[in-house]
């Protein structure tokens, strides 16, 4: 790289230069590889960024940063790239020459450059006639030319409109794809649309275009657009509901407008049925109504199948008893025999306890009983894994909730609904705290008349990523017969990690020995986060596949608190890949991270066209850049995924505590530290232990762990589910 260069790099975020050659460009996305020439640089330099269309022999002008990759060198990552037409003759030859503007070709554009100079582009846009005198062209030839110019100069005026109101190539791309040519009418008409259109645009970056296209700050349109925003922070935070004078407070708060405006917002809302109101005990509160319908829809259902009267309702006789122990080869205790009965006397029933407390067995017995005389049996789970693992402990087949509903993307919601209900006598539901309150609502609509229903789940664990607290709000409701497992069996004492596990969820600190002592538990305690971090990719590369023989890509799971920091989700992905995948076939960069063949990766969204759902975990099988696709393979199943649909998945080498609901590993490793002292609670360490099936490794500092360990101040949710469960209406 030339000196100029340097300087740049090291002292200015801006860059000028022209198109020399394009080394990648992602038509879909905007994701591109520029090879550009920097005024007095005698070497190309390159640029990656996002533009929604690029042509060689373009002018940019680029604002982002200069990183030094360890496959490709020094390129200049841009935030921003503004495409100005080509002034010199060379560029505007190699413009013309593109294909760029339909109707023109290399030959023709010689012609163009030979015929007008430098004033071709101005002959193009401002006198078209101009181009019938020369040889071959003909009206329909120059309709093409002036059509094909005429789409570049919309995109190039969107673009330029966007960035000049402060949004960024990657977010103006974006745009421009979801409202194509209406883009600035739409945004102008009403800027907070994009926050409901668009993924990665939220409320700030909407408003903040608002405000710097004219819109006034007190406006009702604003505060409207800030009401909703609230109450979807709530709901992102596992809410349903908030009380109304908290939520128009927060709003007045959050866009420095008077609370007047926000009530007469609020008015608006309400009237177009977008937020409802509705009194719970002495307060008024605010919900978004699809929230709040489909906790009603939860509560009129379950007390729907609990009102009717089984057909299969089993007595468990002393000779019954008898009969299934002997068939699971097994003794019960009095509470699991008082248990089985609970479950076999009620329509609706919900067993839950932490691990190591016999809820598996529990199940087992009453599947034993109940497959005697029920013809249809179903099993289901939130996740994959969670179904995988429910077909393993009970040999009968079991499927995610998605699929168990059949999601139909011409219909545009599930197969199986009140209209087609699901034809099951008995339906078995594992990991229940992770389902929200959304998909409850499904599930328990299509649930039949007369079908018996047995939820399962650990309320100590962390609640669902959705909103909601369904279980809890069935258990705390006192609505539904609960069994509650409190005694852990003699056989699974003898594992640390149960033990432990409940130590935890008392609020004391787990028994642990040194790393060199026989046992399924170890915390290595190290204060210094970067030293952990070294030790966290030795312990899973090195030292468990040596001493347990687990495979550190399929058997051992890295689960952090958080995405962020050097203990976090996102750096330990970027060691762990160069320590676990160092060599892999193919990789292709997508923003600021690397995929490639071979990585362990995780699905963030549910995409019912592919049948994968949020947090399955598959492996990347490969990928073929001239195809721009990439095949995954989850358990068996390959998946095709354009290099467009990419912000779908992400490395899964480290993942968040979060996203492991539901799944059980192997081994697990926990980073801790006090850089994660905002997550730092009891529920979310009790959760991260009880992933781990035969190791659990946490390393870190003790005060973090004990500060976690102390802390239950998890808030409880704001939902009305319990609520609507107390009340006698139906």
């Amino acid at each position: 790289m030339t000196s100029k260069a340097q300087e740049t790099q090291n002292n200015i975020k801006k860059l000028s230069a022209v198109v020399e050659r394009i080394t990648f460009h992602n038509a879909v996305n905007g994701y591109a590889v520029l090879k550009v020439k920097v005024k007095n640089n005698r070497e190309l330099d390159t640029v990656v960024g996002t533009i929604m269309q690029v042509a060689l022999g373009e002018e940019i002008d680029c604002e982002g940063t200069w990183v030094k990759d360890k496959s490709y060198g020094m390129q200049f990552h841009a935030d921003t790239i503004v495409v100005k037409p080509p002034t010199t003759l060379a560029g505007i030859e190699k413009y013309l020459s593109s294909g760029m503007v339909k109707g023109i070709g290399p030959g023709f554009a010689k012609t163009l450059i030979k015929t007008f100079g430098e004033e071709v582009l101005d002959v193009i846009e401002n006198e078209p006639n101009r181009l019938l005198g020369l040889d071959g062209i003909g009206p329909k030839r120059q309709s093409k030319i002036i059509a094909a110019w005429q789409e570049q100069k919309v995109i190039r005026n969107i673009m330029i409109f966007l960035q000049s109101h402060g949004i960024g190539s990657n977010r103006a791309c974006r745009i421009y794809k979801t409202y194509g040519n209406n883009a600035v009418d739409i945004i102008r008409k009403n800027p907070y649309q994009l926050a409901q259109d668009i993924q990665g645009i939220g409320f700030k970056i909407a408003d903040q275009l608002a405000l710097s296209i004219g819109l006034a700050p007190d406006s009702v349109i604003r505060a409207r657009a800030g009401l909703c925003f609230c109450l979807k922070q709530l709901a992102d935070q596992g809410n349903t509901a908030s009380k109304t004078n908290d939520l128009t407070a927060k709003t007045a708060s959050l866009l420095g407008t008077p609370t007047t405006i926000v009530e007469q917002a609020l008015a608006a809302e309400i009237e177009a049925k977008t937020i409802k109101t509705i009194n719970k005990n002495s307060d008024q509160m605010c919900a978004i109504d699809y929230l709040y319908q489909a906790e009603q829809k939860v509560a009129k259902n379950i007390k729907r199948i609990n009102s009717h009267q089984l057909h299969n309702n089993t007595l468990l006789t002393e000779t019954l008893l008898q009969s299934v122990e002997a068939e699971n080869n097994i003794k019960l205790a009095e509470s699991q025999i008082e248990a089985v009965a609970t479950a076999l006397a009620n329509t609706v029933s919900i067993i839950t306890g932490g691990p190591g407390v016999g809820k598996t067995t529990l199940v087992n017995i009453v599947l034993s009983v109940l497959k005697r005389n029920v013809a249809n049996i179903l099993l289901a789970a939130p996740t994959g894994r969670a179904a995988k693992r429910l077909n393993q402990t009970t040999n009968i087949e079991a499927k995610t909730i998605h699929r168990l509903l059949g999601f139909s993307p011409k219909k545009g919601g599930f197969v199986h609904d009140a209209d087609n209900p699901l034809l099951a006598d008995l339906l078995v539901v594992d990991e229940c705290s992770m389902i929200d309150v959304v998909l409850m609502s499904s599930l328990v609509e299509a649930i039949p008349n007369g079908c018996k229903v047995i939820l399962v789940g650990d309320i100590d664990q962390l609640p669902s990523v959705g909103p909601g607290s369904v279980l809890s709000d069935c258990i705390e409701s006192k609505k539904i017969a609960t069994i509650r497992l409190t005694e852990i069996f003699r056989q699974a004492k003898t594992s640390k990690i149960i033990t432990n596990a409940h130590l935890i969820n008392e609020g004391k600190m787990p028994l642990y020995k040194d790393a060199d002592s026989n046992s399924d538990f170890f915390f290595i305690n190290n204060d210094n986060p970067d030293v952990t971090a070294e030790k966290l990719i030795n312990i899973v590369t090195t030292r468990i596949p040596a001493r347990f023989k687990l495979d550190p890509r399929t058997d051992v799971q890295v689960l952090a608190p958080t995405n962020r920091g050097s203990l976090g989700v996102n750096m330990l992905n970027k060691s762990l890949q160069q320590a676990l995948n160092p060599n892999p076939i193919t990789s292709i960069d997508h923003f600021s991270n690397k995929l490639a063949t071979g990585d362990k990766v995780i699905q963030l969204t549910n995409n019912y066209d592919k049948e994968v759902f949020n947090g399955d975990i598959g492996f990347v099988q490969g990928i073929e850049l001239t195809e721009h696709e990439m095949r995954i393979d989850f358990n068996g199943r390959i998946v095709k995924y354009d290099f467009n649909e990419l912000d779908e998945i992400a490395l899964a080498w480290a993942t968040t505590i979060h996203k492991s609901q539901g799944s059980e590993y192997p081994a697990v490793v926990i980073p801790i530290a006090t850089q994660h002292y905002t997550l730092l609670q009891r529920n979310l360490i009790y959760t991260a232990i009880t992933r781990g099936k035969q190791l659990v490794v946490v390393l870190g500092q003790t005060k973090a762990l004990s500060m976690a360990i102390n802390n239950e101040s998890a808030k409880s949710r704001v939902t009305f589910l319990q609520h609507m469960l107390e009340e006698n209406t139906n």
